[in-house]
């Protein structure tokens, strides 16, 4: 089973996939992204820390890059969050200080993207994505921020087409997209 939970940032949904997590009754482990860079960062990785309960493997991606391979097949892979495990790989293609994307900078992040989103597909275990909704504000005013929120889309997009199960989550609350068209019509 393959779960996606979308929303933006701090509307619950990380509280919300370790709930379906923990409901698949089996080993979970989380894969998380996040750096600690900077103070504030290491504080959100704290807190996230202290909120987990025990028990649970957590593979840091960052620092690991062959980290799929550590997952073992049987259990409950929890993605926490996607934005910072693409984001990680991403950045490795574009240099802190471009003023433009290099060449073949967009391709190769995209291949990234793709080949984690097939990966996570593919498991035959249950696994839950936490990914952001990038792209609901202001257009980065750089062109790393604005190659990630175009990759973070459309692999969103894929993985939310893919789901057995995705939801939006808005103010705490759970929007279930599962059986909504993905076409207006009149």
């Amino acid at each position: 089973m393959l779960a996606v939970v979308t929303g933006p940032v701090r509307s619950g949904k990380s509280r919300v996939a370790l709930g379906l997590a923990l409901a698949s009754r089996r080993d979970v482990v989380i894969a998380v992204g996040g750096l600690p860079d900077d103070p504030e960062m290491a504080e959100r990785i704290a807190r996230h820390q202290a909120e987990r309960p025990s028990g649970l493997t957590v593979i840091e991606t960052a620092a690991d890059p062959v980290w799929i391979e550590r997952v073992p097949a049987e259990a409950c892979l929890l993605v926490d969050c996607l934005g910072t495990v693409l984001g990680t790989q991403i950045s490795g293609h574009v240099p802190p200080d471009a003023d433009l994307l290099p060449p073949g900078a967009e391709t190769a992040a995209s291949a990234d993207a793709e080949t984690l989103v097939e990966w996570l597909c593919a498991r035959s275990a249950p696994t839950v994505i936490v990914t952001n909704e990038v792209g609901w504000g202001l257009v980065p005013a750089y062109p790393l921020g604005r190659l990630f929120r175009d990759v973070m889309g459309r692999a969103t997009r894929s993985l939310v087409s893919r789901a057995d199960r995705a939801w939006l989550v808005v103010g705490g609350r759970c929007i279930d997209l599962t059986g909504l068209p993905e076409e207006a019509t009149w």
